[in-house]
C-alpha cells in the first residue's frame, strides 16, 4: 500500500500510541482488502458504548482501557486523542432514560454514562442511532464515509449516493483517530455498479411489501448488486430504509439501484448485468412464511416495533392505531431520542402512553440483548429483527404489518394467517 507522508509519520507513531495503532490496523486491513492506498473520511460512524457483554469479554469497565483495547486491539491502555475525523455513536446497548425497563444494573447504568462523557469528550456526536441520517448526519453524494451498520451502510450508499464499506467496530475506530479510510470495495465506480437485475412482477407497495421484498433481494444476490426493475415502484424513504434493512439481513447487500429514486441508478444501474431473478407471488409467499418460521404459538407476549429506527412518521402510524385503545401485552416501539422528543412536543408520545405502550430510544432488544420478561413469543413489523432476535434470545417471532402488530398488540394473539 503507498502510504501518504502524512499517513507514515502516524504509522511511525509521531502522534501517539493510539494513533499508531489505528494506522496499523487499517494498513492491515486494506492490505486485505487489496487497496492501494487509503483516502480522506471525515464521517465516521463507529459503535464504542460500553455494553455488558464487553465486560464479560475483557474483564473491565474501564471506558478508557475498553475503548482502547477493545477497539483498537491493544493489550494495554493507551492515551486517546480528540479524533481527526467527525465521528457519531451508532445505536447503543440502553435507553438512558429507560434503562431499568431493560433490567440493566445500577452498576451498568453508571458505566455506560462514564463510556458516554468519554466520547463526547473525544469529540464524539452521540446521536446513539442505528439511523443516523434520520437524525442530522446526512452524507452528500459521492462523500466517503466510513460506517458501521448494515442497514445504515446500504441506505447512505443507495438512496444518498455516499460511499462507504461495512466497517467494523475496529476499522471505524481507527478512522476515526486518523480520519483515513481503505479506497476499495463500494469507495470505487467498479464496486457499485449493478449485477444482478430483479424483475419485480407484483406490486410492493406497503412498507410490509418492502420489508418482504427486501428479505427475498437478499437471500437471491446474496452480496451483489441488485436492479430493481418493475412498474410503479415508488418507495417512500421509510420503505428504502426497511428494504434496505431486509437486504442486508437475509444477505450482504451494501449498495442497490432502483431507477427513479436512486441517484446512481442511470450511470451504474445497468450494462453490467450477469443475472437476473423474478420476483413474484410464489415468492412473496414463501419469503412470509420464512420470515415466521419459528413461530407456532399465537399468544403473543411483546410485539416490537421500530427496525430500523422508527421514522417520525412511523411513531405517528402507531399513534394513530392506538387511539383510543389499550394494550395487553406489551408493546415497545423504538425511535432515536431526537424523534422521541419531537414525538413528546406534537402530544404523539402521550397518545401511545395512554394506551400503555411505550417508546424507548437509543436501543433495540438486538442490540441490548433484552426483552420483557417472561417473553416467549414476540411480533414485529422489521423482517431485520425478526431474522435476528429468535436465534439471540430463544424467542418465536411473528412478522407482519404495522397494523397486524398493533392488533398482537390489542388483542394478545397473532391473527393473521
Amino acid at each position: 500500500m503507498r502510504l501518504s507522508d502524512a499517513d507514515q509519520r502516524m504509522l511511525d507513531g509521531a502522534d501517539g500510541e493510539a494513533v499508531r495503532a489505528a494506522m496499523d490496523l487499517l494498513v492491515r486491513y486494506g492490505d486485505l482488502m487489496g487497496a492501494e492506498r487509503l483516502i480522506d473520511t471525515d464521517n465516521v460512524c463507529g459503535a464504542n458504548i460500553f455494553g455488558p457483554r464487553h465486560s464479560r469479554v475483557l474483564g473491565t469497565t474501564d471506558p478508557s482501557r475498553l475503548f482502547s483495547r477493545f477497539s483498537l486491539d491493544l493489550t494495554s491502555p493507551v492515551e486517546v486523542p480528540a479524533f481527526r475525523a467527525h465521528s457519531c455513536q451508532l445505536i447503543g446497548p440502553r435507553d438512558r432514560e429507560n434503562w431499568e425497563l431493560q433490567g440493566l444494573s445500577a452498576a451498568d447504568a453508571a458505566a455506560m454514562d462514564s463510556s458516554e462523557r468519554y466520547l463526547a469528550e473525544k469529540g464524539v456526536d452521540l446521536f446513539n442511532t442505528c439511523t443516523p441520517y434520520q437524525v442530522g448526519n446526512v452524507p452528500q453524494f459521492g462523500e466517503h464515509c466510513a460506517w458501521m451498520e448494515s442497514s445504515a451502510v446500504v441506505y447512505i450508499n443507495s438512496v444518498l449516493g455516499a460511499r462507504t464499506n461495512t466497517e467494523g467496530r475496529e476499522s471505524s475506530a481507527a478512522s476515526m483517530l486518523t480520519g483515513r479510510t481503505p479506497y476499495c470495495g463500494f469507495h470505487l465506480d467498479e464496486r457499485r455498479r449493478a449485477t444482478h437485475a430483479i424483475d419485480v412482477r407484483i406490486p410492493v407497495v406497503t412498507t410490509e411489501d418492502w420489508n418482504v421484498f427486501g428479505y427475498w433481494v437478499g437471500s437471491v444476490v446474496e452480496d451483489a448488486v441488485p436492479v430493481l426493475r418493475g412498474d410503479g415502484l415508488r418507495p417512500t424513504l421509510p420503505q428504502l430504509k426497511q428494504f434496505g434493512a431486509a437486504a442486508a439481513s437475509s444477505g450482504d447487500v451494501e449498495m442497490y439501484h432502483l431507477p427513479g429514486a436512486t441517484p446512481e441508478a442511470e450511470s451504474l444501474g445497468g450494462g453490467f448485468i450477469d443475472a437476473v431473478s423474478v420476483y413474484d407471488e410464489e415468492a412473496r409467499r414463501d419469503t412470509v412464511a420464512s420470515l415466521c418460521r419459528t413461530a407456532t404459538d399465537r399468544d403473543v407476549d411483546f410485539v416490537m416495533i421500530g427496525c430500523p429506527h422508527a421514522s417520525l412518521e412511523q411513531v405517528h402510524e402507531v399513534a394513530r392505531l392506538l387511539e383510543g385503545r389499550r394494550v395487553s401485552s406489551t408493546l415497545w416501539v423504538f425511535t432515536p431520542s431526537l424523534l422521541r422528543s419531537r414525538a413528546a412536543a406534537d402530544g404523539t408520545l402521550a397518545v401511545i402512553e395512554a394506551a400503555g405502550a411505550r417508546v424507548l430510544a437509543d436501543t433495540c432488544p438486538a442490540i441490548g440483548q433484552f426483552l420483557p420478561p417472561s417473553t416467549k413469543v414476540f411480533a414485529t413489523d422489521s423482517a431485520k429483527q425478526v431474522h435476528y432476535l429468535p436465534a439471540i434470545a430463544g424467542v418465536q417471532g411473528w412478522f407482519g404489518s404495522v397494523e397486524d402488530c398493533v392488533r398482537a398488540a390489542i388483542t394478545g394473539r397473532w391473527t393473521r394467517d
